[in-house]
């Protein structure tokens, strides 16, 4: 019998999940952490879209986790000419009113503040967490994982161990699970933090991403497209600007990148229009930060085609290779996948059965997820290399309409409705909570209310009005009573659409260019009433009383 049922490498995103499930299953669960406090290797930040709150855990989807900003979408700034300020503009991919922004794309997050959050609701569940602990190796007996062995040569003994320790990890290699990442599927992301008053952040930004992309003689995009252009995203009372590049391009050409992200970064900032003239007055750079993270694993066929368990042992998140190849975001893959791998583990142990063959239901999960498949297989990103090799404006345009854009329906549509059907199907009260949590995440962004975060339980800024605050109160119990009412014929629907789902991306696709005109139509003639709408939605929400939107 060993020391713990269940060992977990890793307390950044994927790592609290498993534990944190395996712990409420009664297992006898270790976390394993390298840095002296949690969160301290991923320390900055990210957008987390909707699919991972809406379909991961339970837990963050009904809690209060600590979010920076919802997002309702992207702005797409196509540089053609810096020195001039020529840029066109792709905005199609937003959230529309009056459904924004208390409905929303995703939500941005500082990782630091997240994964301690998370990591705190695994102990709360039981589960025991060790930092400075550096895991180097596997207890290898019988060809089987029986536990870590760790940097000082300590042998901690378990029946199953959770490898979430990310893209740098080595101990899925020393387990014979997967090779290395390649160069060439890994960014080096050249990151800026600025602090930025909170109404400014309002006014400027919204609640929108803004994304730049531009040709290599700008110098203002990684050259031939190998990673993003440029990534800017608010938070609370800052922003991050972030620039990657593909550690290496090709075997004939190794850029210095340090040198080149500087160059950009300076460029960005002293020429673009609305960096100079409405961030850089407000702005004050805190911190500047190097973070390397997988890219395109899901895209190399020979890492695509390694399994993800052996013997005794289940991989998770960036640790087997799973990641969004155009969000350049693997947050839900890594909550989804340590979801699945406590799942498999908690039955295997049940079973008394560790094996392999008993582990590769987990691989069996993975890839038969509709999200976590289309999430490795997206090649928008990829292919803007073609364009900028090519100089082709008509394909840069396409490439980011179809990646960041509402062109992105065309191949995002059939998971999210497959996956949505099939937590539907499951259990259809589960449209009850999801309302509940995107009304729940934007009371407590604008409130600062998460938990841990000390403030109080009902805050509020004041009643708006008993009458108004009443009405609203009373519709919402009404639709959540009346959405109860229609759970089973949700569940029939769900039914009858899942197996209709794998037509959407391409019906999507060859719809599209018709339907984007007319919907742009709408949303310009229907602006006033919809802006008037969603600012009386949000003043509802935020001086309703919080209690109201709890599971």
């Amino acid at each position: 019998m060993g020391e713990y049922d269940v060992i977990i490498i890793g307390a950044g995103f994927a790592g609290p999940v498993a534990a944190k499930k395996c712990a409420d299953a009664g297992l006898r669960t270790l976390m394993t952490e390298r840095s002296e406090n949690v969160g301290e290797k991923v320390i900055s930040g990210l957008t987390i879209p909707i699919y991972g709150f809406l379909f991961g855990p339970s837990f963050i989807r009904d809690g209060n986790p600590p979010i920076e900003r919802p997002v309702d979408g992207i702005i797409n700034y196509i540089i053609k000419d810096i020195e001039q300020g020529d840029m066109e503009i792709d905005d199609s991919l937003k959230i529309p009113k009056p459904f924004s922004p208390v409905y929303a794309f995703g939500y941005n997050a500082y990782c630091k503040p997240f994964c301690e959050w998370e990591a705190r609701k695994a102990i709360e569940a039981g589960a025991e967490l060790r930092t400075s602990t550096v895991v180097t190796d596997v207890i290898m007996e019988a060809g089987c994982v029986q536990g870590v062995i760790t940097e000082t040569g300590e042998k901690i003994r378990s029946r199953i161990v959770i490898d979430a320790e990310g893209s740098q990890g080595l101990v899925a290699l020393k387990a014979g699970v997967r090779k290395r990442y390649p160069p060439e599927t890994i960014s080096l992301a050249d990151v800026y933090d600025y602090e930025m008053p909170k109404d400014r952040l309002d006014e400027i930004f919204g609640f929108s991403l803004r994304f730049c992309w531009g040709w290599d003689e700008q110098r203002c995009a990684p050259p031939l497209g190998h990673g993003n252009g440029l990534m800017v995203w608010p938070y609370r009372e800052s922003i991050h600007y972030m620039h990657d590049q593909c550690l290496r391009m090709d075997s004939a050409n190794v850029p210095n990148l340090r040198k080149l992200l500087s160059e950009y970064h300076g460029n960005i900032t002293s020429k673009l229009p609305w960096w100079k003239e409405d961030v850089a007055p407000h702005a004050r750079l805190r911190a500047h930060m190097w973070e390397g993270f997988e890219i395109f694993v899901g895209l190399n066929q020979e890492l695509r085609s390694m399994p993800n368990h052996t013997d005794g042992m289940i991989l998770v998140g960036d640790a087997a290779g799973l990641e969004s190849t155009e969000l350049c975001d693997g947050v839900p893959q890594a909550w989804i996948s340590a979801d699945m791998a406590a799942d498999v583990a908690i039955e295997a142990l049940k079973a008394n059965n560790t094996s392999r063959s008993f582990l590769s239901r987990y691989d069996k999960r993975i890839k038969a997820h509709p999200i976590l498949q289309w999430s490795m297989s997206g090649t928008n990103r990829f292919n803007l290399r073609y364009a900028q090799q090519e100089h082709d404006l008509a394909k840069l345009r396409r490439y980011v309409h179809d990646g960041w854009g509402l062109g992105a329906l065309a191949h995002l549509s059939t998971p999210l409705v497959k996956t949505a059907c099939r937590h539907v199907m499951a259990n259809p009260l589960i449209l009850m909570k999801w309302r509940k949590m995107f009304h729940r995440y934007y009371f407590n962004w604008h409130h600062g209310r998460f938990d841990y975060s000390g403030a109080p339980a009902g805050s509020r800024e004041g009643a708006r009005g008993r009458k108004e605050d009443a009405r609203f109160r009373a519709s919402f119990r009404t639709k959540q009573i009346l959405l109860a009412a229609l759970t089973p014929l949700l569940w029939v629907l769900a039914m009858l659409s899942y197996p209709l789902a794998g037509t959407l991306n391409p019906a999507m696709k060859v719809l599209l260019p018709a339907i984007e005109p007319v919907y742009a139509a709408i949303l310009r003639i229907t602006a006033r009433l919809a802006g008037w709408l969603s600012r009386r939605k949000v003043s509802l929400v935020v001086n309703s009383d919080p209690s109201l939107f709890e599971v």
